[in-house]
């Protein structure tokens, strides 16, 4: 059913014009004398075609097209003007100023049938067209939500092979990339950005894939040409994920190099500083250190929350952005639920 309006200041005009849609077939004409109760039901509806005479009071036909098509959307609306017979100027105008079409007075009934059901046609194209590219992006968005799903099922994986290799386990993983989200969500940055760290996080430790066995393994402390190889995780990471042209991929790089780097220039594998350590890593650095301080491992027993909570504090401006170590802190009923929710003995999906 389409919908038809018509805007004449004379009764007689729009009953005659009625008369004519209705006899198109499945057209609903909806009459106003008053081009400016028009316009106002047109901010909130669109109809289908527009059928408006030139001389009207308060507004003429002219300024009503003009009005109507700087309404959003409102542009391939087909308008089809009625004029007198002698105002070429006027139509030369309309045509000018946003009008598809015009007819003039007296009307002929079957000129207007025929130039009334071309531009019906017209619209019929256009809400196909619309219709179509709606249909086609949504499905563009299923399938990019599914190609997501799977990277993220990817990501997950290897993570977990690298961590398969470490004493840590998979709800590690869990754990610190939630709480990044948390301290995320606490430095204001955007639901993308929230979710983007979620599923980038669990690969700031993916290059111990590249660790030689005897020291990632090693009960005891690293010497400091073992510390030296381990540190290399960082780079063997980022060297790993930087070439990607995902955009997952492109941040756990970021992530893998940088979550190592201290506030205060004393970390690896850069000596970077304060606000040259990319966000990211700076946010995983507070979440993975707290989740490593609070897990029991064969090699050590966890620390107290209020022991790991501490060490965040004291570190602040150190080995911690303060502010990162703010937003994780605000977060603290988060916090505990995502403890609560990811404990060691399971390892659920993102």
């Amino acid at each position: 059913m389409h919908n038809v309006l018509i805007i004449d200041d004379i009764d007689i005009n729009l009953t005659l014009i009625k008369a004519l849609v209705l006899k198109l077939g499945e057209c609903n004409p909806l009459l106003f004398d008053n081009p400016l109760a028009a316009l106002e039901w047109c901010r909130s509806n669109v109809p289908d075609l527009v059928i408006v005479d030139y001389m009207m009071p308060e507004m003429d036909g002219l300024k009503f097209i003009a009005a109507f098509r700087a309404l959003h959307g409102r542009n391939e609306i087909p308008v089809l003007m009625i004029t007198a017979n002698d105002q070429k100027d006027v139509r030369y105008e309309a045509l000018l100023g946003g009008a598809n079409d015009f007819l003039t007075k007296p009307i002929d009934r079957v000129e207007f049938s025929a130039r009334a059901r071309n531009m019906l046609s017209l619209r019929t194209g256009q809400k196909f067209l619309a219709d179509r590219a709606e249909h086609l992006a949504s499905l563009v968005e299923e399938r990019t939500a599914e190609i997501r799903e799977r990277e993220k099922e990817l990501i997950f994986r290897i993570s977990r092979a690298a961590e398969f290799r470490d004493p840590e386990t998979g709800a590690h993983i869990q754990r610190m990339a939630h709480y990044s989200q948390i301290i995320a969500l606490g430095l204001d940055l955007s639901l993308e950005q929230q979710r983007l760290i979620l599923e980038a996080a669990p690969m700031h430790d993916v290059g111990k894939i590249g660790i030689p066995d005897y020291i990632l393994l090693k009960p005891g402390k690293l010497t400091v040409e073992e510390f030296e190889v381990m540190k290399g995780h960082a780079r063997i990471g980022y060297e790993m994920l930087k070439d990607s042209r995902s955009e997952i991929m492109q941040a756990g790089a970021e992530v893998a190099i940088s979550h190592h780097e201290k506030f205060d220039g004393t970390g690896y594998p850069n000596g970077l500083k304060g606000q040259q350590i990319p966000l990211f890593g700076r946010i995983v650095a507070v979440a993975d250190v707290f989740d490593a301080l609070t897990s029991e491992r064969p090699y050590k027993r966890a620390w107290s929350l209020e022991d790991a909570c501490k060490f965040l504090e004291d570190g602040r401006g150190k080995h911690f952005d303060p502010l990162c170590v703010e937003a994780f802190l605000a977060g603290w009923e988060h916090v505990l639920e995502i403890r609560q929710r990811f404990r060691d003995e399971e390892a659920p999906q993102i």
